[in-house]
């Protein structure tokens, strides 16, 4: 007997594949799609959302990969009985649409804007010259045409390492420089007035939030970083209703 159809089709996203999971991990954890329930068959799921049976396909292995599915022989794909993963994790795939990169920028506002402030209020001055170091790198690299993701991460990251609490740290590395989706920037399509003008606002921001914690001014930290997160949320948005537009 064929299981109920659980889900609209989805929207016609850049990434019909991420879409396809988002919706099937959504369903997994609200209990529309209980333990041990069989998925609808790759046609069906085709004929519900309206995407290929390649998207099918590639959404139910990732599913699979993150241990929230099983697939049986002759049998189908089953929801895992134990589907809540343990870990959790963001990977360079998981950004191919802006409304996920928007995301993640909503949970580093979460997470870093708070650490700001921590580093502010327990920073070293050693901690202080590894944050300065790594502006230094990513002036360097976007100047030579380059993203700057690593670099950026860098800095970041030194921002956690500054708040004496490895869990922050221990955090950002499972996501990598994923954390920092530059590859929507595309420095190489800008000329180097517009790359001038790019760095020199991306620096002003990250100069601010050097210059709170360097005073110790844990408010101004806090702001610093919120301000800088706020308009790199506004630029994506921007980026996004371009892109419907077709400019």
């Amino acid at each position: 007997m064929a299981e109920p159809m659980l889900f609209d089709a989805i929207p016609q996203a850049p990434n019909l594949r991420s879409g396809l999971v988002n919706t099937l991990i959504a369903q997994i954890e609200s209990g529309d799609l209980a333990p041990g329930q069989r998925l609808p068959t790759e046609q069906e799921i085709v004929a519900a959302t309206g995407v290929s049976r390649t998207v099918v396909r590639e959404a139910l292995a990732a599913l699979r990969a993150r241990g929230l599915i099983t697939t049986r022989q002759g049998l189908g794909a089953f929801v895992a009985k134990d589907p809540l993963p343990r870990t959790f994790s963001i990977l360079p795939d998981d950004l191919e649409s802006i409304d996920e990169v928007l995301r993640v920028l909503e949970l580093r506002m979460g997470i870093e804007v708070e650490a700001t402030g921590l580093a502010a209020e327990r920073r070293s001055d050693a901690a202080l010259e590894q944050m300065s170091s790594r502006l230094d790198a990513l002036e360097a690299a976007v100047r030579a045409g380059e993203p700057g993701s690593e670099e950026d991460f860098g800095f970041h990251r030194a921002i956690l390492a500054a708040t004496r609490n490895a869990n922050f740290t221990r955090l950002f590395d499972t996501f990598g420089s994923a954390m920092i989706p530059r590859q929507w920037t595309r420095l190489d399509r800008m000329t180097v007035p517009e790359r001038e003008k790019y760095l020199a606002r991306m620096q002003r921001e990250h100069r601010a939030i050097l210059a709170a914690i360097e005073a110790r001014d844990v408010k101004a930290a806090r702001r610093a970083m919120r301000s800088h997160l706020t308009k790199s949320y506004a630029r994506f948005e921007t980026l996004r209703d371009k892109a419907g537009r077709g400019d």
